[in-house]
C-alpha cells in the first residue's frame, strides 16, 4: 500500500461510523489503522501550513535523537538513566518522535531505513534491559503502567509490519506483564478516573496489537466504574467537579487525560465489536459544557484545577521546550474536546465546535492554531472547527460553584474570576514528584481574575516569581513552612466542614471556614460576587504564631519591566489596565512594587534552571501579630478605570455590610435588590433568620423575590429559614423546600442533602 493510500485508510477508518469496514477487512487491521489516524491524523496536506514545518521540525528531531542514541547498559540516551524510571518513559518517548518522523510524510526522513533500523535497535535495547516480563518495577508506578506501554503501543501500532511477530509479542508480554488484569478488575488505588482511562488504553492497544478479543473487552469493560457520577474521591460529581488524588481538584490536568482519552477510545471502538454502549458514557458527553467549558477562559484553564502541574512551565526533559502554563493545559483540553466531539451527537458535536471556534479565536497569548505543543493530528482536527461555518461562541456569563471541589467560577462582561478553597475534603494544595513544594495557601481563598480581554496574568512566569506568601484573596500567617509542609498528594486538609456557597447562576455568596496550614491562624472569609465587583469580608481572624498575619488584596503580576500606574485615593486604589480596590470602611492600605526573580526549577525539581525576573504589585491589609479577632472589607473591580473605581469609592450608598463576625457575614446592594448573607451558625441578620450554618441568597425583582439556600457544612440535617418580609403567596419551590407559612414572613423548612446544592423558593411579594 503507498503511503498515500494509507493515510487516506487512516482517514475513512477513524472515522467513527458503524457498518464502514467492509466485509473481509481483519477487524484488528481496521481498529489498529484508525487508530493511527488519531494518534497521526488525516486529512491534512503536508505541504501546506502549519503542517509542513511541524513536520520539518519532527524530522529535524528524530535526526537529532537517532544521532544521539547511544545503548548502554543502563540507558539508551546519556543522561537518561533507566532509573528513575522516567528514563523509561523519556527513551520511548523519543523513540515515538522517530517513529512518527518515519511514518509520516513530510518529516524529510520519510520511510528513511537508518531511521527504522536505529528505531528498532532503541526498542531492542529497552526490551532486552528494562521494559520485560523479568523485570520488577520500582521508582514512580505512574512510568511503568501509564507513560511507557502508552508511547510503546503507539510505536507498535504505527510500525507493527516492519517490528515482525517477535517484537510484537515481546511488546505486549510486557504490557501485559506491567498492567495485569488485576488493575483493571479493582477499581481503586491507582486505577480511579483519569489513571483508569489511560491504562484501559494502553491494554485495548495492546488487545489490538496482539489480536487477543478478551483483553480488548477488558479494556472497554473497565472504563465501566469511570462513568458514573461520584459522591466522594476520584471521578466526575454531579456538580461539574472533577477530583483525582482522593482530595484534589483537578479538572484541568487530570481531567484532560480523561477526557482525551475517552475521546480516544470511543472513536477507536466506534461500530466495532467492542463498541463502548454503556449508557452512562453520556456523563463525560455533558461535561463538556457543564463541567469543563466553564473553567476554560480565553484559550486557558484556570490553574485552581491544575494541581501541581502550576509549577511545571519549561520542564528540562522537552525537547521542544514548550511552556507548561494555563494556556498550555487549556489547549490541551480544547483539542480533547475536538477528539470527543467525533462521537457526540450531532447536536452537541455543533455546540462543542462553536465553543472550540470560540476560544481559538480569543486566545490571543498562545494562538492556539500554531501552539508548538501540537503535532499534525491535533492541529488537522483544530483547523478543521476553525475552518467550519459554525459560529463561534462567546464566553459564558454567570456564576458556577462546584461545591464537590471547593471552587467558584464568576464571569461577567468586565471580568472572569476564580475561587480556591480547602475543607477536610479538598485539599490545601497538592505537591510530589518534586512539584509544587510552596503550594500551601493556593487553597487559602486564592482569588484570581482577568479582566476582559486579558489572559495572561498567571501565564508569564508567574509561579516561579510570585511571593508564595502573598497570593491574592487570601489570609495567611507570616510563619515560614518548609517545603512540601503538611505532607505530599493533597495530604494537607484543614479540619473545617464549613466550605462552599448559593447561587442564582448570576451572583453568589461563597464563604470558607479558614484554618492555615502549618499554623494557629482561623479566620471566617466570605465572597459575595456581583455583576461588576466582589465584595471581600474577614472575621474572627485570630493566631498565636507569634509572626504577622495578612490578607492579601491582590499581588498581580506586572510583567517583566512593568510601569502600569498605582493610583491611591481616599480608601482606593486603582492599578492600570487591571483594575480598582475599595476599602468602604477604611483600613490601612499597603502597598509595595517590587522586582522578583524564579526559576521553574525552584518550585519543580524536574523543570528548567533558567531564572527571570517579574515585575510585582502587591496590596495587603496587616492585621498585626498574633492578632485575636481581627476583620475586613474590601471590594474588588477588576477591569474597573480609575474614574469608574472612584466613582464607585465615593458612593457610600450602593453597598450595605449587615453583618461582619463569626456568626454571620452579609451585605445588601439595594440597586440589585439583593442580599446575601453566610451564616457561620445559627443567627439572625436583618430579616433573615435560619436554624443552623447556611448560605443564603434573596433577590427581589418587582414584585417577586427568590430565596435561595444551601447547607455548606453538609450534616444534611434539615434547617429553617424565616425570611421576615410580606409574602402574599409562593409561585414556585423545590421539592427540598417546605413551605411552613408565607403570609407576614415566608418561613420554610430545608432538606439540603450532602452536596451543598441550592434549594430555591420563588414568592410574590405583598
Amino acid at each position: 500500500m503507498s503511503r498515500r493510500a494509507l493515510l487516506l485508510a487512516a482517514a475513512l477508518a477513524a472515522t467513527p461510523v458503524a457498518g464502514a469496514r467492509a466485509a473481509g477487512d481483519d477487524p484488528y487491521d481496521v481498529l489498529r489503522r484508525r487508530w493511527l489516524g488519531i494518534a497521526l491524523g488525516a486529512g491534512y496536506d503536508p505541504a501546506a501550513e502549519p503542517y509542513a514545518s511541524r513536520l520539518r521540525q519532527l524530522g529535524e528531531q528524530a535526526r537529532e535523537f537517532r544521532a544521539a542514541m547511544a545503548p548502554a547498559p543502563a540507558s539508551l540516551w546519556p543522561g537518561h538513566p533507566f532509573d528513575p524510571p522516567s528514563g523509561i518513559t523519556f527513551s520511548y518517548g523519543r523513540l515515538w518522535t522517530m517513529t512518527q518522523a518515519y511514518a509520516q510524510d513530510g518529516t524529510g526522513v520519510t520511510g528513511d531505513p537508518g531511521l527504522l533500523a536505529d528505531v528498532l535497535r532503541g526498542l531492542d535495547h529497552l526490551s532486552a534491559t528494562v521494559y520485560n516480563p523479568a523485570t520488577t518495577r520500582y521508582g514512580n508506578w505512574w512510568e511503568w503502567q501509564i507513560g511507557s506501554p502508552r508511547l510503546l503501543t503507539d510505536i507498535t501500532a504505527a510500525l507493527h509490519e516492519q517490528l515482525g511477530p517477535e517484537r510484537v509479542s515481546a511488546a505486549c508480554a510486557a504490557v501485559d506483564h506491567f498492567i495485569p488484569d488485576t488493575m483493571l478488575t479493582d477499581y481503586s488505588g491507582t486505577s480511579t478516573g483519569a489513571n483508569r482511562v489511560d491504562l484501559c488504553r494502553s491494554v485495548a492497544l495492546r488487545g489490538i496489537l496482539g489480536r487477543d478479543p478478551a483483553r480488548i473487552a477488558l479494556a472497554r469493560d473497565a472504563l465501566s466504574p469511570v462513568f458514573p457520577y461520584v459522591t466522594r474521591g476520584d471521578g466526575l460529581y454531579a456538580d461539574g467537579s472533577f477530583v483525582q488524588h482522593t482530595q484534589v481538584a483537578y479538572s484541568g490536568t487530570y481531567g484532560q487525560v480523561l477526557l482525551d482519552g475517552l475521546g480516544r477510545l470511543f472513536a477507536l471502538l466506534a461500530g466495532s465489536a467492542w463498541e463502548v454502549t454503556d449508557p452512562a458514557r453520556q456523563n463525560f458527553l455533558d461535561s463538556v459544557e457543564h463541567a469543563y467549558a466553564p473553567l476554560i477562559h480565553d484559550g486557558l484553564v484556570m490553574d485552581c484545577v491544575n494541581g501541581r502541574a502550576i509549577s511545571r512551565g519549561y520542564l528540562r526533559g522537552d525537547d521542544q521546550h514548550v511552556m507548561r502554563s494555563d494556556h498550555y493545559h487549556g489547549q490541551a483540553l480544547i483539542a480533547a474536546v475536538a477528539l470527543l466531539a467525533d462521537g457526540a451527537s450531532e447536536a452537541e458535536r455543533q455546540r462543542w465546535h462553536g465553543r472550540v471556534k470560540g476560544w481559538i479565536q480569543r486566545d490571543t497569548v498562545v494562538p492556539v492554531l500554531t501552539s508548538p505543543q501540537f503535532g499534525v493530528a491535533d492541529l488537522a482536527r483544530l483547523h478543521a472547527i476553525a475552518g467550519a461555518p459554525v459560529p463561534a461562541a462567546p464566553e459564558p456569563l454567570g456564576h458556577r460553584l462546584f461545591p464537590a471541589m471547593d471552587r467558584a467560577v464568576h464571569r461577567t462582561p468586565r471580568f472572569t474570576a476564580a475561587l480556591a478553597m480547602a475543607s477536610d475534603r479538598i485539599a490545601h494544595y497538592e505537591c510530589g514528584n518534586g512539584e509544587n513544594p510552596r503550594g500551601w495557601h493556593t487553597g487559602s481563598g486564592m482569588l484570581s481574575w482577568w479582566p476582559r480581554g486579558r489572559s495572561d496574568q498567571y501565564t508569564d512566569w508567574y509561579w516561579p516569581t510570585v511571593d508564595w506568601y502573598r497570593l491574592p484573596g487570601t489570609t495567611v500567617s507570616a510563619r515560614r513552612l518548609p517545603d512540601r509542609a503538611g505532607g505530599e498528594w493533597g495530604a494537607p486538609r484543614p479540619d473545617v466542614r464549613w466550605v462552599g456557597g448559593t447561587t442564582d447562576g448570576t451572583h453568589a455568596a461563597v464563604g470558607q471556614h479558614l484554618k492555615g496550614l502549618g499554623s494557629t491562624l482561623e479566620a471566617h472569609k466570605s465572597w459575595f460576587f456581583l455583576t461588576d465587583a466582589v465584595v471581600c469580608l474577614g472575621a474572627g481572624i485570630a493566631c498565636s504564631d507569634g509572626v504577622p498575619v495578612e490578607t492579601v488584596l491582590d499581588n498581580r503580576n506586572l510583567g517583566e519591566n512593568g510601569t502600569q500606574r498605582l493610583v491611591r485615593g481616599r480608601d482606593w486604589a486603582h492599578l492600570e489596565e487591571h483594575g480598582g480596590w475599595i476599602l468602604p470602611y477604611g483600613g490601612e492600605l499597603r502597598t509595595l512594587r517590587e522586582d522578583r526573580t524564579g526559576a521553574w526549577s525552584d518550585i519543580n525539581t524536574t523543570s528548567d534552571t533558567e531564572r527571570r525576573t517579574r515585575r510585582w504589585q502587591t496590596l495587603w491589609l496587616d492585621h498585626g501579630t498574633d492578632p485575636v479577632a481581627a476583620g475586613y472589607v474590601y471590594v474588588l473591580l477588576p477591569g474597573a478605570t480609575r474614574e469608574q473605581t472612584a466613582a464607585r469609592a465615593g458612593d457610600r450608598h450602593w453597598l450595605c455590610v449587615l453583618a461582619n463576625d463569626t456568626v454571620c457575614q452579609a451585605v445588601a446592594v439595594p440597586l440589585l435588590g439583593l442580599t446575601a448573607a453566610n451564616f457561620w451558625r445559627a443567627g439572625t441578620v436583618g430579616e433573615l433568620t435560619v436554624s443552623a450554618g447556611a448560605s443564603v441568597l434573596v433577590v427581589r425583582r418587582g414584585r417577586t423575590a427568590t430565596v435561595r439556600v444551601s447547607e455548606p457544612p453538609r450534616t444534611g440535617a434539615p434547617l429553617e429559614l424565616v425570611w421576615d418580609h410580606p409574602v402574599r403567596a409562593v409561585t414556585r419551590a423545590d421539592d427540598s423546600v417546605e413551605v411552613r407559612s408565607a403570609d407576614r414572613r415566608l418561613r420554610l423548612r430545608v432538606t439540603p442533602g450532602m452536596a451543598c446544592s441550592t434549594h430555591e423558593c420563588e414568592v410574590a411579594l405583598s
